[in-house]
């Protein structure tokens, strides 16, 4: 090994120059919900046809993905409430609603309400995905239990997906999402994934409003006015400032930090260099929040987008260790725990991936303390190859702490090293921000680590992690 690695082998050698951690809490979310989203979401199987050439977007194929999915995680983990097979664009009639301009499915391809029941049944609960604005063909349709047209609402701008945005300040803009979520409740979705908000969402061949965050309040006191049952998972790649956070906490109940990281018509799901750049997303997102505050607070899930891990290396894109470097990260933040995969041709892995009990445990830790960076060596919350992340601790001191090798920066990773191969990490508690014994376990295989005093270290290849939980030792 070159001198210059054997010098970077173990990173965290140097004297801590850690600040002093502020725990992130996270409490329940604007319509109530303790714990991010689960389950399955449609969109990796449809962007990726090559993958399951069987799989058309419809009821059918919907339902055989849910029925995989209920068929190969143990039946305990749906008693949560948690789990939501979420259908994305596609199954709505794209260019025209109701006689009252409200959405409405693609009856060749769906039924909602015989999904809804069914997945009910199921101990699943159903997402269906919208865009923000009326469509514009609807515009001299009255809005349902009004007098007031929906192009009397209007703002004069079409996004370009054939609907018209709203002028917030009108009358008549809340009564009309009032009418879409009172649909929805008949139809009995549970949760709406409203894409395409901004400032954040790039244009991506339309035309959006530089501002459209209108929708995201409107359809919170819509959900609200409806007695908050349903979720609200907005997108994408949002804008992060205080003013505009600040009105997506308040209404959403998740939030896209990033774009879509799947590999749209490719043979696989997901390539390592865009995990790289969800994770750094993210790592700017919570920085963002700790900083912000001394005692850092959220009413928001992040979502990293689809959690792609349930397949095979040749279908998922990634290695196995890299798979399960990709359920730490999305579970130590906290996110939306909704796969892409295709829940027909769960391997072994897969299903440990999705259901183990420790990391189910971990995922309802990190719900209520979101990770955040702790760089081996300083403390401090910079982009790097070699990391460390430490979630909590907890009022009772327990806390969760990956470590990680993110292997060579692939251009969007943040950090910009190439260091290549294995690679120690080396993480003290002043690093940390923590102090006392720990008794620490390896989250993924169970292993009881022992006791530590005031590091932990480990060596990791390119993509590799693990995910660790400190049990406070008393003295």
């Amino acid at each position: 090994m070159a001198p210059v690695l054997l010098s970077l082998l173990w990173v965290g050698l140097a004297v801590s120059q850690a600040t002093p951690l502020k725990v992130v809490k996270t409490g329940n979310t604007p319509n109530g919900f303790s714990n991010a989203p689960r389950g399955w979401n449609s969109f990796g199987l449809q962007a990726n046809p090559s993958i399951n050439p069987s799989f058309k977007f419809d009821q059918e194929h919907v339902t055989e993905q849910a029925d995989a999915l209920v068929a190969n995680l143990p039946s305990s983990i749906f008693d949560t409430g948690d789990y939501y097979i979420s259908l994305d664009s596609g199954w709505s009639v794209g260019a025209n609603g109701d006689e009252y301009g409200r959405i409405v499915y693609d009856s060749s391809i769906f039924n909602i309400s015989t999904l809804a029941s069914y997945l009910h049944s199921k101990n699943l609960k159903l997402g269906v995905y919208i865009l923000p604005g009326a469509f514009c063909n609807d515009g001299d349709k009255m809005i349902y239990g009004t007098n007031i047209p929906i192009n009397a609402t209007f703002s004069g701008n079409n996004d370009g997906f054939a609907r018209c945005d709203f002028d917030f300040s009108k009358d008549g803009v809340q009564q009309w999402h009032d009418s879409v979520v009172g649909l929805f409740a008949v139809w009995g979705v549970d949760l709406i994934k409203l894409d395409y908000v901004t400032p954040g969402s790039p244009d991506n061949g339309g035309h959006l409003p530089a501002n459209n965050s209108g929708s995201v309040i409107a359809y919170h006191n819509a959900i609200k006015g409806f007695g908050g049952a349903m979720r609200l998972d907005i997108s994408w790649k949002l804008e992060r400032n205080s003013t505009y956070l600040d009105i997506w906490e308040a209404n959403a109940d998740s939030m896209r930090t990033d774009q879509d990281i799947n590999n749209s018509g490719s043979s696989s799901f997901v390539a390592w260099k865009t995990v790289q750049r969800a994770i750094e997303n993210y790592r700017d997102f919570i920085s963002g929040v700790v900083a912000a505050s001394d005692q850092p607070t959220l009413t928001i899930h992040p979502d990293l987008d689809n959690l792609y891990v349930g397949n095979n290396q040749s279908i998922t894109g990634v290695s196995d260790s890299m798979r399960e470097t990709i359920a730490t990260h999305w579970i130590g933040a906290g996110a939306n725990l909704i796969s892409g995969s295709d829940m027909t041709k769960l391997d072994a892995l897969g299903i440990r991936l999705l259901s183990a009990p420790n990391a189910l445990n971990v995922a309802q830790f990190t719900a209520q303390y979101p990770m955040q960076p702790r760089n081996p060596g300083t403390g401090q919350n910079k982009s790097q190859q070699l990391q460390a992340w430490i979630a909590g601790p907890s009022d009772n001191g327990t806390a969760v702490v990956v470590l990680a090798n993110y292997g060579p920066d692939q251009g969007q990773g943040g950090f910009g090293t190439t260091y290549s191969g294995p690679q120690g990490v080396k993480v003290s508690w002043a690093d940390l921000g923590i102090q006392g014994s720990y008794h620490i376990s390896n989250v993924w295989t169970g292993a009881d680590l022992g006791v530590f005093n005031s590091s932990f270290n480990a060596t990791l290849d390119e993509g590799e992690s693990q995910l660790l939980m400190l049990t406070p030792v008393n003295t």
